[in-house]
């Protein structure tokens, strides 16, 4: 508990000196004001995060945590078990969704494997944090204990903390977890006090029958365990992930390190949830990257007051559109660095 509470103390306002000259820069550009919209709000928040009025390109990173769920006995998920460890290594072999855009954004991807049910082989390039073999059942109980609750918002500042001694600026997070769309239902549901049936989604395509099975288990895990929406770490331990709490971690690293992240879909945004609720400040550090498909991402959003980037009908997870949204921070800066004052190009700004 004192690494978190050492990064929370870390983790400081915006810079509004920072943020005012970076308004002053882009209301001056060839341009009617405000007319780039969320360009123009991105590339003042990251001179307010970076504390730089006209800040440098970043290095970027990606950071996906993986962790399997015990609440698959209830027959939530459509895919085996399995699947989540099998996906770590076509992660690290290039040939997931995710390995290919970031390789597109020139990216780093970082496989973390905080709490896969199975022993995984040494394999390059994924990196072994495990917690615990997945969580509990929380239909039947609390999914972990407090303390491995704890340890694993530690891995994910570990590891945000890696990633930034490696140069990394601008980090996306995503996730590996088969029935993990569970557990963050049940976590947005205990923070928006709304129907389970209305936080919840098909995840990665569950059919009507087994839908109700799915509100059906989160509804009972959320009656048996009865978390406390005012300790966050009680609703992580009861009823979330062991990647949802690594990625929680993640946030906070990077926030505490001046580091904008960008959250992708619907189980990044529980782990939003959850990192917001431990360091209010933490949100100032987040940029939304797109509406996922899933109902109860829009919930965490507006819970959050954060504007998603991006409308895809995307609803894969693993940080796809994180990543995707990269390049438009990118070309925010590239508009604060590169386009011309009015003065500057000799254009009449009245």
């Amino acid at each position: 508990m004192d690494k978190i509470e050492e990064t929370i103390q870390k983790i400081g306002p915006l810079d509004q000196d920072a943020m005012k000259k970076a308004q002053a820069r882009l209301d001056d550009l060839t341009k009617p004001q405000g007319s780039l919209g969320m360009l123009e709000a991105i590339a003042k928040q990251i001179a307010g995060i970076t504390r730089t009025p006209i800040p440098d390109l970043p290095k970027k990173a990606a950071i996906l945590m993986a962790g399997d769920h015990g609440i698959v006995k209830e027959g939530v998920a459509p895919f085996p078990q399995e699947v989540t460890s099998q996906m770590l290594f076509n992660f690290v072999n290039g040939g997931a969704a995710m390995s290919v855009l970031t390789r597109h954004e020139n990216a780093k991807l970082y496989v973390v494997d905080v709490g896969v049910a199975q022993d995984l082989p040494d394999v390059p390039n994924i990196i072994k944090k495990k917690v615990a073999y997945g969580t509990r059942n929380m239909a039947e109980g609390p999914a972990m204990t407090r303390q491995e609750a704890v340890k694993a918002i530690e891995v994910g500042i570990e590891v945000a903390e890696m990633a930034i001694n490696e140069g990394a600026g601008l980090t996306a997070i995503g996730e590996m977890g088969i029935g993990n769309t569970s557990p963050s239902s049940a976590i947005v549901a205990a923070y928006s006090k709304m129907p389970v049936r209305e936080v919840v989604g098909r995840g990665t395509g569950v059919d009507d029958e087994r839908l109700k099975i799915k509100i059906s288990a989160i509804e009972k895990a959320l009656s048996v365990n009865n978390p406390d929406p005012s300790d966050p770490l009680d609703v992580l331990s009861k009823v979330g992930g062991l990647e949802i709490a690594g990625l929680a971690g993640v946030i906070l690293g990077c926030a505490a390190n001046r580091v904008p992240v960008i959250i992708d879909g619907f189980i990044s945004g529980a782990a939003a949830l959850i990192a917001a609720q431990i360091a209010p400040l933490a949100k100032d550090y987040m940029l939304g990257s797109h509406l996922s498909e899933e109902p109860g991402h829009k919930v965490i959003l507006d819970f959050l007051g954060i504007k998603p980037i991006l409308i895809m009908n995307m609803r894969l997870g693993e940080g796809t559109g994180a990543a995707l949204a990269m390049n438009l921070v990118d070309a925010s800066l590239k508009i604060l660095r590169e386009m011309a004052t009015f003065s500057e190009a000799g254009v009449s700004s009245k």
